[in-house]
């Protein structure tokens, strides 16, 4: 019931975030990004929302390029652990602080997930900030080893 009501406001909340969003978007769809070769982030995100049955949001497709680089999934507390990667990472926005606040309250048997995905974000190369859309040609490896440690990338399974 509380997953289901975070749920419910990722949808609610997001068509306004997007909404107020001042960033171009990519104009790119799945299908193109499949079209990349399989070792890059475009392949890679692609193959996420593919998987998952998705189509990049525009103006945020950001989010998605996070699920991919981190390893993290999209259920319920795994979109909270991301959020407290990225503010971890520095991220700083009232989507990410209201995310947090409220997936904290709700889900606090999460805790010790989410405290660790921050110290993850903390202790990480910062990535908040990059042009995803100009990384979408890189190999997605290289850009994990640039990001996190050997150290991370095994303890997270990255």
């Amino acid at each position: 019931m509380r997953k289901k009501l975070i749920y419910l406001l990722f949808e609610w909340t997001q068509k306004i975030y997007i909404k107020h969003k001042k960033k171009d978007p990519w104009n790119i769809t799945k299908t193109e990004l499949l079209t990349y070769p399989k070792y890059t982030l475009g392949y890679k995100i692609g193959n996420f929302l593919h998987q998952n049955n998705f189509d990049l949001l525009p103006k945020v497709e950001r989010h998605d390029a996070y699920h991919v680089i981190t390893g993290y999934g999209t259920k319920v507390e795994d979109e909270v652990a991301l959020q407290y990667v990225c503010m971890g990472n520095g991220k700083r926005s009232w989507y990410s602080y209201g995310t947090v606040i409220i997936g904290t309250i709700l889900l606090p048997e999460y805790l010790s997930y989410f405290f660790k995905s921050y110290k993850l974000g903390k202790e990480c190369n910062v990535f908040h900030y990059f042009d995803f859309k100009k990384l979408l040609n890189e190999d997605f490896k290289e850009l994990q080893k640039i990001i996190f440690t050997k150290k991370q990338m095994y303890e997270f399974s990255i």
